[in-house]
């Protein structure tokens, strides 16, 4: 019990000798840091470089000024200043121009510190308002255009004889007073965007004269073309592309509008039954996809998604499978050619109970004199079907090996196929991903 005891006393011994120690090294605040600085804050605006005059004084050593800017209860913006000695310091913090924010009363905190920690705060209250700008510049590839205010909060538009119903031109602002700064704003990653000087593709349904509009709060801007799809409005990715993620039913009725030539459209049949122009019944199977039109080709691409990315091949044979490889491509072969690229892969229309489909017609979406492709787990690199894991009984197409002119999965013709002849090649996994079979039919 003795030996208990004072180990006991020992351990306490030890815990009270490292207390005394961490007190001993601990920094004492000491002074009396004094800041000063006059409520300059008036006529803000979002996207400015807010000047500021702070003096500071201390008898003891200082350390640094920050000044933070907070939008509610966010930081948005901070700037910090070297303290070396006592007198006056200058600088400037920036206030963000951001897309849907409001005009209100941002926070702005001072805090001067010293060399031992000690501190003093200063906060103000800032108004700040989107500027009224008495004109934008719109600059396109020729020359640049005034864009006056509409009368509508926050509008601007330009309005001429255009040379052309594709006009590509970015939008920049004047700078209104010494604190303000030039904004540009531009295309980036299908959307209008600020700090970007690439051109937003505007297109004009009419020629002639017609206006160019944009608005400086949430950059709703136009003309654009308007594609619907079921009602909602495809994303326009650039002035070619537009794009949907949706959530579509196996044999949903499909309305697309928006297009005056949708009769020159080249309709997939794997993913859409034509009914009528503008009509379509959704043939895959209930999931996420991602539509996207091409206008210069009169094209609608459909692939599966899984969440907001493409989707992959899982374990138990659902999701999707992609084709990669030469001599296929839709709308057509020649024009868009898919290729050993795997951006350009094309996704199989899943067609219920594992299987998976791509119907092509000889000599428009794949070559009738020879073939050289073969299907994927992903889009992209990675796992892929080889003749071990896919066979075929099909008189039509051959599976390579390695030994008859072919890789290992790639699809070669048995013999040459008839022009004009519509082909469908379904992969079937309702016996496992490595037990996959081909069938291919001519319809």
């Amino acid at each position: 019990m003795k030996k208990i005891k004072y180990l006991i006393l020992g351990l306490m011994g030890l815990v009270a000798f490292s207390c005394t120690e961490d007190e001993a090294t601990e920094i004492q605040p000491e002074g009396n840091p004094v800041l000063e600085i006059d409520d300059q804050f008036a006529n803000v605006h979002f996207g400015d470089d807010l000047p500021f005059t702070a003096t500071v004084s201390d008898q003891t050593p200082l350390s640094t000024l920050t000044a933070v800017l907070y939008f509610g209860e966010e930081e948005v913006s901070r700037t910090e200043i070297r303290t070396k000695e006592n007198g006056e310091y200058s600088g400037t913090i920036h206030v963000p121009f951001e897309q849907n924010i409001p005009d209100g009363t941002a926070t702005l905190e001072f805090e001067l510190v010293n060399t031992t920690l000690n501190s003093v705060t200063q906060t103000f209250d800032v108004p700040v308002t989107r500027a009224e700008y008495p004109y934008l510049i719109l600059v396109t590839e020729d020359g640049s255009y005034p864009m006056v205010p509409t009368g509508e909060s926050n509008e601007y538009a330009a309005t001429e004889a255009f040379p052309s119903t594709d006009l590509s031109a970015y939008i920049k602002t004047p700078v209104v007073d010494d604190k303000g700064n030039e904004m540009v704003f531009g295309w980036d990653a299908g959307e209008i965007t600020k700090g970007s000087t690439d051109y937003i593709p505007f297109v004009s349904p009419v020629s002639g004269t017609y206006s160019v509009t944009f608005n400086t709060l949430n950059y709703e801007a136009g003309p654009f073309f308007e594609i619907l799809f079921n009602g909602q409005k495809m994303n326009m990715i650039d002035k070619e592309n537009y794009q949907i993620d949706v959530d579509l039913t196996q044999g949903q009725e499909i309305q697309i509008e928006g297009l005056g030539n949708l009769d020159q459209w080249w309709i997939d049949a794997d993913y859409l039954d034509q009914q009528e122009v503008g009509m379509y019944n959704f043939v895959p199977i209930d999931g996420k996809y991602r539509v996207t039109a091409n206008l210069s080709m009169n094209y609608f691409k459909a692939e599966a998604l899984d969440g907001n990315s493409p989707a992959s091949l899982n374990e138990d044979g659902t999701g999707a499978i992609w084709v990669i490889g030469t001599d296929v491509g839709k709308p057509s072969v020649d024009g868009n050619e898919v290729g050993w690229n795997p951006d350009n892969a094309l996704c199989m229309a899943p067609v219920g109970n594992k299987q998976y489909q791509l119907t092509v017609v000889a000599g428009e979406s794949i070559r009738a004199s020879e073939i050289n492709f073969k299907f994927f787990h992903q889009k992209g690199w990675g796992g892929e079907f080889t003749n071990e894991s896919i066979s075929t009984e099909s008189d039509i197409i051959f599976i390579g090996n390695g030994e008859n002119d072919r890789d290992p999965g790639n699809l070669g013709l048995v013999s040459e196929l008839e022009a004009g002849a519509t082909y469908v090649l379904v992969v079937d996994l309702s016996a496992g991903n490595d037990q996959a079979v081909l069938t291919v039919t001519r319809q």
